[in-house]
């Protein structure tokens, strides 16, 4: 089997994805275009790719052809924008790799685009992973902004703060969020994001043209409370609540209603946009299928990159 290079692959899997969508989905080329944010001379160019590669026959012969009809599926019964998914790797069925290549061919299109464009970032182990995947580019006109507070309650810069991490690889001004995820009370949030420059941060981050975040769940095993931004009675009173996942730290129900719970009144973040417009979540695992759904039917995000085996639970 021949080895290509991570440049050879993303070529051939936007391919297939052309290819996938104009002789399987009946798209135009300029729709084409449009999906996968390309020129239409460059779509054409993709379409004809998947041919002379050998990808089309009677039917896609590529991997990507499942996870696209499952992408297409999921679009149609929770109504968001996009939908990419990734083939799951049975050996690693943990690892990020797949959807982290996935993301970052986003956050490079937004990165690539000559128009200035605000990008804010959430955090995570996926913001990570994604940041890790993108390649070097002068993005200077640009502006990263976080989403969440990136310190903990004791100082400690947050380990998976991936602002920082993007401006180094794009030479872009980042603007950081320098407060606490979850504070004590709901008066202290406020003194601490009407004060300079967090207010001009969290301003910002509302007028993001592209928006990156993860899904976290609220299981036993909770972002929130294994990070420490809350002890177990809280994410227990969150769950009896109706709560069963959150994004930038808002915890929401199962239709993605943001609860009105003690705990958000005191989350830091930038608000959770409903409906969300561009807004691209990166998300998988068995734990956070009821938190995906959730997320998806309250419009919270407009574009999901999951797995196969995270789309196929969605579906059921």
């Amino acid at each position: 089997m021949v080895k290509r290079t991570r440049k050879e692959a993303a070529r051939l899997d936007e391919a297939a994805r052309a290819g996938w969508l104009y002789y399987c989905a009946g798209n135009t080329q300029d729709e084409i275009a449009t999906k996968l944010g390309v020129s239409r001379p460059t779509a054409q160019r993709l379409v004809s790719a998947a041919v002379s590669e050998g990808l089309v026959k009677v039917r896609l012969d590529h991997p990507i052809a499942r996870c696209m009809e499952l992408g297409k599926a999921i679009c149609e019964t929770y109504g968001i924008a996009n939908c990419d998914v990734v083939p799951t790797d049975p050996a690693a069925p943990e690892a990020m790799f797949g959807m982290a290549q996935a993301a970052a061919n986003y956050l490079e299109r937004a990165l690539q685009s000559p128009e200035p464009k605000i990008i804010a970032l959430g955090t995570g182990r996926a913001m990570r992973a994604m940041v890790d995947e993108t390649g070097r580019i002068d993005a200077q006109h640009h502006k990263i902004v976080s989403l969440v507070g990136t310190i903990a309650h004791d100082g400690a810069a947050s380990f998976y703060d991936a602002v920082t991490d993007l401006a180094d690889r794009t030479r872009a001004p980042h603007y950081p969020l320098p407060i606490p995820v979850i504070v004590a009370d709901p008066q202290r949030r406020q003194r601490m994001q009407q004060q300079p420059p967090m207010d001009n941060i969290l301003r910002l981050a509302r007028e993001a043209d592209i928006r990156f975040i993860g899904v976290g769940h609220l299981g036993d095993d909770a972002p929130l409370l294994i990070d420490g931004f809350i002890s177990q009675d809280e994410l227990t009173s969150l769950r009896n609540s109706g709560g069963i996942g959150e994004v930038i730290s808002w915890s929401f129900d199962q239709d993605g209603n943001i609860l009105d719970h003690p705990v958000n009144h005191c989350v830091t973040s930038a608000p959770a946009l409903q409906p969300a417009t561009n807004t691209i979540a990166v998300a998988k695992g068995a734990k956070k299928v009821a938190a995906i759904r959730g997320a998806m039917r309250g419009k919270l995000i407009s574009t999901l990159i999951t797995d196969e085996a995270t789309a196929e639970s969605l579906l059921r």
